[in-house]
Order: structure tokens, then sequence, then C-alpha cells
């Protein structure tokens, strides 16, 4: 099927390969990723985009001993299938397959574990000074992505990358190609001129030459002064000239044989330098290239026509992103906030309809949140909607800026709890645990859709912090659930009365409890089941009865148990003297790896089968 790739079998291969070769492979690579991603879903888009910077990168470095460090990750499939496993993608991101990131328990050449952006330059910088603290001599290489250079982190390790001007190559990744058509020719033209050794030579001797006299040095003041304001007309890289470091680029980063040229002229410069590429996301599948955000983290779909697989039609995401229309239709003061994930947080439709009270910052959480409290600070009621594993980037602010100051921001928690496929990097599950010991922060979580919906506008009447955290995806089909519709801080539904055994469950846990239940009553066990709408504060009044009353309890959360809504209502009741006896479900001290939703409940025995096993055992 491939001529290539089917031949394939070490990275070394790349060394002995023609233009022409590399270019018929670059073709294979992609039909390999459509066929294999539109099985197993994936991050199909980015992966596309860099396959001929891969091959390139791969074909002057010798990664055996180089080290290449990617940022995000999600962009290493290519990667993956150089560094021996192609066969392994049938199972990309199941359970116990091959991971859709950078893992180094899976291969010696992924060197440095990514999920989050803006990191790899800081790891790389890392990387680079042990190295030379070390007396070693190899290569680090950051590959970074437009998008990912927004987050301040990665400004930081540009700015520290300059000043110690460290041996480092940095690639950026940018996608937006409007830069090459306006400036590509003339800039490649002079950065070819600029690492050319002739001319780094001529210019240091004859430098050298002037600053031995006075006169010397006043006209090496001026011809550096003339040059400097020439180049910020004509050189479009003088952000990173101006911290130290060497700019190359644009360059196309589809032309292989432009590619491999400018990475080997890099190996030769002499302290930090960035390559400036750039690529079409997407490229060379139609459908990918015209929508390339549907395509970016997709589900399994059909590659003949581009339509992906039917999913839950009703999803939190969806329920969120329509119900803030609503209210923003109703109340000028709502204004909403995403950190670049527009159509993931459900907001693209706000986005059209009230342009000017909707701010996508980019990848910069921590910017998004204080920028909320600004806008709270001013009178506005704004949401930020972020998924839960990002907010953790913006702990400080959400903890300084947001809850010291008692501002009504409304943080929107989405793909809280276990996500699924994409891992450890991704799973939402510590919420819980870093926003409820922070003052003045009230955690709510609704246990359906339509719930959500009622949640939100209870929340904009309220002049405190909330977040609201709610997980990927939609219901279970078969659990009936009646939404709460009126909230009073700290109180929780009772769902169903039952004898002196009550399981007080978070969120879409609630829904886990109820189908327990169902099963339990088949024994002639009739069990209390509590909707914790509010993780905080606990609902103390209903804790004191069924203490009083000596319930045994079950708390259950989506959530790692360490500093959990179970650990707080455990708390709770060790203030009281008393022989109540309870269990916390939860997950365990640890990282939840790659799979299926409900293989990893499964795992961690938080699906019905696991509470009732515990039902039974606490009786």
């Amino acid at each position: 099927m491939y001529n290539i790739l089917d031949k394939f079998n070490n990275v070394s291969d790349l060394k002995n390969m023609s233009l022409k070769e590399l270019n018929q492979f670059s073709k294979e690579i992609r039909q390999f990723l459509v066929d294999k991603v539109s099985k197993t879903g994936g991050h199909l888009a980015s992966n596309l985009g860099v396959v001929e910077l891969t091959l390139s990168l791969y074909k002057v470095f010798n990664i055996d001993k180089d080290k290449v460090i990617w940022d995000v990750g999600h962009q290493t499939y290519v990667h993956k299938i150089l560094t021996g496993r192609k066969d392994k993608f049938d199972e990309l991101r199941q359970y116990g397959g091959v991971s859709g990131f950078p893992k180094r328990s899976e291969s010696e050449y992924d060197v440095f574990e990514t999920g989050h952006s803006s990191t790899s330059i800081s790891a790389a910088l890392g990387m680079a000074r042990a190295r030379d603290l070390k007396k070693e001599n190899y290569n680090v290489i950051a590959v970074i992505g437009d998008g990912s250079l927004t987050g301040g982190m990665s400004l930081e390790a540009l700015n520290d990358v300059g000043d110690r001007k460290t041996n480092l190559i940095v690639i950026l990744n940018d996608n937006q190609m409007s830069i090459a058509k306006n400036v590509g020719g003339l800039s490649t033209y002079l950065s070819k001129l600029r690492v050319d050794p002739k001319y780094n030579k001529f210019k240091s001797d004859f430098n050298d030459a002037l600053r031995k006299t006075n006169i010397g040095n006043s006209f090496a003041d001026s011809i550096r002064k003339i040059k400097s304001g020439i180049k910020q007309m004509v050189v479009p890289g003088m952000f990173f000239e101006d911290m130290g470091i060497k700019y190359l680029g644009p360059i196309d980063g589809h032309n292989i044989k432009e590619l491999t040229a400018v990475l080997a002229m890099a190996k030769k410069i002499n302290g930090p330098v960035i390559i400036h590429t750039i690529t079409k996301k997407g490229k060379g599948y139609k459908f990918a290239e015209e929508n390339p955000g549907k395509f970016h983290g997709v589900s399994p779909f059909d590659k003949c026509t581009g339509e992906i697989n039917k999913a839950n039609s009703n999803t939190y995401s969806k329920a969120f992103g329509k119900e803030l229309v609503n209210i923003a239709s109703e109340n000028k003061k709502i204004v909403a906030i995403t950190a670049a994930m527009r159509d993931g947080t459900g907001l693209s439709e706000f986005s059209k309809i009230f342009k000017d009270r909707f701010f996508d910052v980019g990848i910069a959480e921590q910017h998004a949140v204080t920028l909320s409290a600004g806008l709270a600070r001013a009178g506005f009621k704004p949401f930020f909607a972020v998924y839960s594993t990002f907010l953790q980037r913006a702990y400080d602010q959400v903890l300084h800026d947001i809850c010291l100051q008692n501002l009504p921001v409304v943080l929107a928690i989405d793909r809280a709890g276990i996500v699924g496929n994409d891992g450890e990097t991704h799973q939402g599950i510590f919420d819980i645990s870093y926003l409820s010991h922070m003052p003045n922060m009230t955690i709510m979580s609704p246990k359906c859709i339509d719930e959500l919906k009622f949640m939100l506008r209870w929340a904009v009447e309220q002049d405190f912090p909330i977040a609201i955290r709610y997980p990927r995806g939609g219901d279970m089909e078969d659990v009936s659930l009646e939404p709460l519709q009126n909230f009073q801080k700290g109180k929780w539904e009772i769902i169903h009365k039952g004898d002196n055994i009550a399981v007080i469950a978070v969120g879409k846990m609630v829904q886990i409890a109820l189908k327990a239940r169902d099963r339990l009553k088949e024994q002639g066990i009739n069990i209390t089941v509590i909707n914790a709408v509010f993780v905080k504060p606990l609902d103390k009044g209903l804790l004191d009865y069924l203490i009083n009353n000596e319930y045994k309890i079950v708390t259950i959360e989506d959530n790692i148990k360490p500093g959990g809504f179970g650990s707080t209502v455990l708390d709770y009741i060790n203030s009281y003297e008393n022989t109540i006896k309870i269990i916390n479900m939860g997950y365990e001290d640890g990282f939840i790896p790659h799979g299926n939703v409900d293989i990893l409940y499964k795992l961690n025995k938080l699906d019905v089968d696991g509470l009732v096993e515990n039902i039974v055992k606490i009786l």
C-alpha cells in the first residue's frame, strides 16, 4: 500500500533518502495519518501540517543524540511514525495503546513529556544548559507553534535564552500563510546572507579593526545604529534579534529542500537561533485544510466525506454556550472570555452575536483570569470558559486576583473529571482540590445538562466568585433526571430518601449513584441519594442530620481524593465525636492514563459496580 512507509525501519533511513523520495514519503505519511485517525480519532490537522518539518528535522539532525522537544505534543504523530511506532497506530489514544502525546515510557526519542502549551523552550533551555554544564556535545531543538508563543511562559524563556546566549535552536511553526506571501522571499534571502560564514567573518574582522581607534569606535557605533534602523524596516524578526536570538525566516515549512538547507545552517550558528517556518494546518487533506479547527482534535470520521461520526447531540459545552447567549441578550453586563478555545467551550455563537463582549486572549490563561477580574471590578459580569486542565495554569491569578478581592467572576470549568483519550495532561481531576481551599470561592456542579442552565442564571445574580464544573459530553441516556431550578448557597438536594445509608455525589456521579440505587433495590437495599450541588460550601445542616441519625456515608466525585470533596466532608464529620462510617470514592493519588472513559471509570471503581461494591462493604 505504501511504497516507502512499508519498508521504513527507523529514523536513520531518512539519511539516505533523496529529495524525490522524501516528498513521496510525505504524501504516504499524510495518507497513513488520515487512514488511522479517521478510525481512532485524534489530532489530525496539526500533524498534517508538520510532515515535511519533521522529516527535515530528522534528516538533518542525529536524534539518537540530539534532543527535540515538541510544544504541546499533539503534533508528534509523525515523530512517532518515524521512531518505531507506526504499527501501533491502530490503538492510538486507546487504553494501553500509543499515546497522542510524547511519552517517555513509550520511547527514548520522547525526551520530554508535553501536553500543555508554551513549555518547550523552557524545557529545551534547561536541557541545553545541563548539556553545557556536563560539557557534552549535542543539539537541542524546541518546536513551538505561533499560538503557543502567545503564552507568557514562552516569552519568559526567550528572554532568558537571549540573555545567556545559550546554544539552542527554536523552530517557530507558524500556520499564518499571509506572512509567507508578504515577506517570505526577501526574508529568506536576508537570512541566508546573515548566516553565511564569509559574511559573519568579514563583519567581525571589520568591527574589530574599527574599534582600535576612538574615531573608529564612533564610526562603528554610527554604522550599528543605521544597520539597526534598516533591519527594523526590512527584517521581520527584529523582535527576536533584539532579544539576542538570531532570526531565520520565514521559511516554507513544506519545502524540504529549503528546510534542510536552513536547518543545516542553523547547526553551525554559535548561540541561540529561531527558525520561522510557515505551514498549513491540515495540509494535504481537503477537509482539514478547509476547516482545520474541526480537525484539530477530531472524533472518528469518514475519510471520504470528512463527516465526523455522530456523537451525543446535546453536550454540557453546547448547553453552556446557548444559555449564555440567552442570558447575555437580557443583560448587557455579561461578557465572555476564552483562551483560544472558543469552539471547544461552546462560545462560537456568543462570539458572533456579541462581538464587543467576547474576548479570545489566545493561549494565555493567567491573563484571561486577571482580565476577568478587571472586568468584574469595573462592573461587568465575566464568564471565563476554560477546560479544567488549563485553569491549573492560572492558580495564582484565581487565588489573588479573583478570590482575594472577592470579585464576581464565573469560572465555567469545562471537561471537569475524566476526559478520556487525551490522557494524563488533560484529565480534569484536580480542580475541586485546588479550588476548595481558596477563601471566598463557591464551587458548584450540575447533575445534568438542564441543571447547568439554571445554575448559570443563579450565578449571574451573585456577587462573589463562582466556579461551575461540568464534564465533557452529555448525560447518560438511561437515567431520568429532574433539574434543580432554585439554589440556596450551600444547600444540597435529596433526590431519593432511603434507609440510613447516604450516597453524596458530585455532578455526573449523581447519575452513577442513581443507577447504583436501582441495582441495590433489587437486593433489598434502599439508599439515600444526595446531589452535592454545592461542592463548597458544604451543606452542614444536612451533614449534621446524617451524623445525628448515624447514617453510613459514601461520597463519590470525579476528582482526585486528596484535597477533594470527600476529604472536606470527612474533615467536617471528624469534628464531631461520633462513630459514623464513611467511604470516600474518587481517584487515588496519581495520574490517570489515556483511554475510553467507561474503561477508566471501571478501572478506578467509579462505575456502578464500584459504587455498589463500596455500599455493600460499608453495610
